[in-house]
C-alpha cells in the first residue's frame, strides 16, 4: 500500500481500523520527501525527529474523536512564514536564516491541539513576495508537472509538496493570490477564506484586510478539514468572523442543488489582463458547466480604481514591515520588495485616505454583488505557468506588465472583496500544463462556498488528464 497517496478520509479510516499508525504514516511521508524533493525543492526546513516526538506523545487511537481531532496523525506542511516550535522561520530570507522560533503562532498550536503532525516547512520567496517561489538560501521550486516551470507564489512549495504526494496537507497563506495561484499551477485546490474566518496572531498589521492564511489540499473533502483544524480563538487578531465555524466545518462537504444557483462569469473582472490562452481555455471549461445552474452571465462587481487602491494600501504595509530592515541592513532585501519600498515612500496621508475610501467602496459593491447572484467564477490566473527564469511574466498577448504584480490582478480584485475564493483544477490548458477556475462568494458565506466547490468536483473531474512529471 502507498500510503503517501492516500487522502485524508482515506488516512483516518485506515487509523480507525488499525491497518497503519501514525508512525507509519510519517514513514511513508518522509520516505516520499526523501526520495522525491531533491527534483522538486519544496520541503526545504525539516525537523523529522520533533515529528516523530510528536507521534510518540499523540493519544491511543480508541481514545480519539476525529470531531475533535480532525487532523490526528497527518502529516501536515507549514509554510515558511509560520512559526513551529524549536523550528527555524527563515521567511526565505538571509537575515533570518538562523532564527528558531520559541513557540507556535496560534494557527499551527491550533493544528497542533487537533492532532497535526509536522515534519517540516515548505518553500517560499523572500519574506513572501514575489512571483515565483524562489529565494537565495533554498533556491527554486519547481512545478511537479514540470521542473522548468515555476510553481507559483508566494504558497509554491506548499502547492507542489501536496500535487507531488509529499503531503496530503499544507497551510499557506493569502494577501494578493499566494493561495489561488499556485493551487492553480499545481492541479491542486485551495483556498482564500473570508478575512478573519482564520483568526491570526501572524499578521504584522492586525487590521488589515488583505492577509489570510489558509489550507490547500488534493480534494475539497481534505480541504475543509484542515480548515477545521486551522480555526481558533485567537484574541490577538482584531477582526475575526463572529460565525459559529467549528461545529459546521467538522460535517463533510455536501453536494447541492446547484440548478438553482445565479452564476455570474467574467474573464478578467474589468481591470485584469489575461492571455487569450486562459481565456479560450477558461471557455471551453464554461461550456462543460453551463448547464450545472439555473443561469449563467457575464458579469462582475465595479471596479474602478481597483488597482490604485490595492497599490496604495499594499504600500502601507511595505513600509511598515520593512522600511526599518532596509535602513538597518541596506542591501540586505530582494529587489522585488526594494522597488516596492521605492514605490510606496511617495504615499501621502491623502493617498491612504483616499484608498480605503475607494476599498470600502469594492467592498460594497461586491456585497450589492452577491445579493443578485450566488457565485461569481474567473480564472484562476491570468498564464499559463512560466519558466523559472522569468521573474514574473512581463507581458501578456503583447501588452507590457507595470509592474510584477499586475499579472494577478485576476487574484489581488478578489482579495479586495474580503470573502472567500477556492481554486479547483479542471483539466490542462494547453495540454500538459493544469489549469484552474476560481470560485468567489460573499463574505463569510465560506462553508456554503465549501459545498459548491465540492459539488462542482464531483461533476469535473479535472485532474484526471494530466500526468506529474
Amino acid at each position: 500500500m502507498e500510503i503517501h497517496k492516500l487522502n485524508v478520509t482515506q488516512l483516518r479510516e485506515g487509523l480507525q481500523k488499525g491497518e497503519f499508525s501514525p508512525k507509519e504514516i510519517l514513514d511513508s511521508t518522509i520516505s516520499r520527501i526523501e526520495e522525491l524533493d531533491k527534483k522538486i525543492n519544496a520541503f526545504p526546513i525539516r525537523c523529522y525527529e520533533k515529528a516523530y516526538e510528536q507521534i510518540n506523545n499523540l493519544p491511543k487511537i480508541k481514545d480519539i474523536d476525529f470531531n475533535t481531532h480532525p487532523l490526528f496523525g497527518i502529516p501536515v506542511g507549514v509554510k515558511d512564514l509560520n512559526d513551529i516550535k524549536g523550528v527555524k522561520t527563515t521567511q526565505g530570507s538571509e537575515l533570518y536564516k538562523d532564527y528558531v522560533a520559541e513557540n507556535d503562532d496560534n494557527i499551527v498550536a491550533s493544528m497542533r491541539n487537533n492532532g497535526a503532525i509536522f515534519p517540516g516547512k515548505t518553500n517560499v520567496p523572500e519574506h513572501g513576495f514575489g512571483a515565483t517561489t524562489t529565494n537565495k538560501l533554498f533556491g527554486s521550486t519547481n512545478n511537479p508537472y514540470d521542473y522548468n516551470m515555476s510553481c507559483g507564489a508566494s504558497s509554491g512549495g506548499t502547492a507542489a509538496s501536496i500535487a507531488s504526494y509529499m503531503l496530503p496537507l499544507a497551510m499557506g497563506s493569502d494577501f494578493a493570490g499566494s493561495l489561488r495561484t499556485p493551487a492553480s499551477f499545481c492541479n491542486i485546490t485551495g483556498m482564500r477564506p473570508s478575512v478573519g474566518f482564520v483568526p491570526t496572531s501572524r499578521r504584522g498589521m492586525g487590521w488589515s484586510p488583505f492577509d489570510v492564511e489558509g489550507p490547500m489540499a488534493r480534494n475539497i473533502t481534505d480541504l475543509k478539514i484542515l480548515l477545521s483544524g486551522m480555526v481558533n480563538e485567537c484574541n490577538l487578531d482584531p477582526i475575526p468572523t463572529s460565525v459559529n465555524k467549528k461545529s459546521d466545518l467538522c460535517v463533510s462537504p455536501k453536494m447541492i442543488d446547484t440548478k438553482k444557483l445565479k452564476v455570474a462569469v467574467s474573464y478578467d473582472l474589468g481591470f485584469a489582463p489575461m492571455s487569450k490562452l486562459c481565456k479560450d481555455t477558461f471557455d471551453k471549461k464554461l461550456n462543460k458547466i453551463n448547464n450545472f445552474f439555473h443561469s449563467v452571465q457575464f458579469a462582475h462587481p465595479e471596479m474602478i480604481n481597483a488597482d490604485k487602491t490595492f497599490y496604495l494600501l499594499r504600500g502601507i504595509g511595505f513600509v511598515n514591515d520593512f522600511s526599518e530592515i532596509n535602513n538597518n541592513n541596506p542591501g540586505s532585501l530582494g529587489s522585488v520588495i526594494v522597488d516596492e519600498l521605492k514605490r510606496a515612500s511617495s504615499i501621502s496621508i491623502k493617498d491612504i485616505g483616499w484608498a480605503m475610501s475607494e476599498h470600502t467602496k469594492i467592498y460594497r459593491n461586491a456585497e450589492h454583488f452577491f445579493e443578485e447572484y450566488d457565485l461569481l467564477i474567473t480564472p484562476a490566473a491570468s498564464v499559463p505557468p512560466f519558466k523559472h527564469e522569468e521573474e514574473y511574466p512581463k507581458e501578456i498577448d503583447g501588452i507590457e506588465m507595470e509592474n510584477y504584480l499586475k499579472w494577478e490582478a485576476i487574484s489581488y480584485g478578489v482579495t479586495l472583496f474580503g470573502g472567500p475564493a477556492i481554486v479547483i483544477p479542471c483539466g490542462n490548458i494547453d495540454g500538459k500544463m493544469p489549469f484552474g477556475i476560481q470560485l468567489i462568494s460573499r463574505k463569510n458565506s465560506d462553508i456554503n462556498l465549501l459545498d459548491v466547490a465540492y459539488s462542482l468536483e464531483q461533476k469535473f473531474k479535472g485532474n484526471s488528464d494530466l500526468e506529474l512529471k
